[in-house]
């Protein structure tokens, strides 16, 4: 017997709605099969992001766990200041915001080899009176011995028993022993102007926690020429700094002329060193001598070594030479293997909090006696030295 008619449109009624209910089922099965892939891809994305591997993968490195640094006594709003339009104007045809960095370690097919000796450099150590007893102190016992003739220490202060020490070359800069950004920039302009004085064809700069390997230092400067323009360090962040430049407009309205404009440069850390050669110093003479840097400090508000770069980078248009030997207590000195201490050329100390950021020594003067390892370091390069082990 057939089925009625009503009865069979029931059933197909009856599978229609069943078949419906199963495709919505479907349908949000996937939707959160879908769901669950995105929160999962965001997840790793933010791992990834937090862990900073520029791979975008793998586990993070030891350097990747130090936590990265801003620059030295950059104020927290010091990203977005202002500063007066004629500052972006003082050199023609400087490259705006450009954030291409030459990332040379070794001698670049662009320089020549020269016969740089020691007598060619002008070092420089930004000190302060406070610290003469400890940081310089150490310095005169390690690298200094190596390199008399050519440093000389910036201060604040006269100090007879240190100007003694140091053969005479302690010069008292007059300017504040605070570490403000105005006080750091008045004594690098005093650096600045003694090098162009000296007549030398390096300035090389160094903090007083730094260990510089002198004979290093000479090998790396004889494969650039100082002739041309050279400005030689590494710099302690992953991108170029960006700050707020207001445009320089001669008419329109008051709201326009306050317009910001992004500019973006790389800064080689004074912590680590840097070198200029002297052709690049000559350039920057008209805009950064005679107290000119102190001017252009403050108008970015910034810090010595940023304000160079600012110079160097924004306003000549020359990019930083990197070279990855320079090395600041921004960055784990551990990580340093003591096989390659003397391919370095700049090593550094420091203390945040409980860590102790120093070189890892297995065999060494007690760490009692030389707790920032620099001791060690120079019986290492220089077994000679009188308090070395025998």
């Amino acid at each position: 017997m057939l089925p009625s008619p009503s009865r069979m449109l029931g059933d197909i009624v009856v599978e229609g709605v069943s078949e419906v209910r199963a495709s919505t089922m479907r349908t949000k099965r996937r939707a959160a099969q879908v769901a669950l892939l995105l929160v999962a891809t965001a997840l790793y994305g933010a791992i990834m992001s937090s862990w900073g591997g520029a791979g975008g993968g793998g586990a993070p490195s030891a350097e990747d766990r130090w936590q990265e640094r801003a620059p030295r006594s950059i104020a927290e709003s010091s990203a977005s200041q202002q500063v007066k339009p004629e500052i972006g104007d003082m050199a023609k045809g400087s490259h705006k915001g450009s954030s291409a960095v030459d990332t040379t370690t070794t001698m670049p097919p662009t320089a020549r080899s020269t016969t740089t000796t020691l007598d060619d450099l002008f070092i420089s150590v930004k000190t302060t009176g406070g610290f003469h007893r400890s940081r310089v102190q150490l310095v005169l016992q390690t690298w200094f011995n190596l390199a008399k003739s050519q440093t000389w220490f910036f201060t604040d202060t006269n100090d007879v028993e240190f100007q003694e020490k140091t053969g005479g070359h302690m010069v008292n800069t007059n300017c504040s022993s605070s570490h403000s950004g105005k006080a750091l920039c008045c004594k690098m302009s005093v650096e600045l102007d003694s090098f162009l004085e000296s007549g030398k064809k390096w300035f090389c700069h160094v903090d007083d926690d730094n260990y510089l390997n002198v004979p290093r230092l000479v090998r790396l400067l004889s494969g650039y020429d100082p002739q041309r323009d050279w400005y030689i360090g590494k710099p302690s962040i992953r991108a170029p700094l960006e700050i707020l430049l207001p445009q320089a407009l001669s008419s329109g309205s008051a709201s326009a002329k306050k317009a910001a404009r992004k500019v973006s440069f790389w800064f080689a850390t004074g912590g680590a060193g840097f070198c200029v050669s002297r052709a690049l110093a000559l350039r920057m003479l008209p805009v950064a001598s005679g107290g000119k840097f102190i001017s252009i400090g403050e108008r970015i508000r910034l810090p010595d070594d940023v304000t160079m770069g600012y110079i160097i980078e924004h306003i000549l248009g020359h990019h930083l030479t990197v070279v990855d030997e320079f090395h600041s207590h921004l960055e784990p000195m551990r990580f340093i293997p003591e096989e390659s201490f003397p391919d370095q050329i700049s090593f550094s100390y420091s203390r945040y909090g409980k860590e102790q950021n120093v070189l890892k020594i297995d065999k060494g003067l007690p760490v009692k006696d030389d707790p920032t390892r620099l001791l060690s370091l120079h019986c290492i390069l220089h077994p000679s030295a009188k308090y070395c082990p025998r």
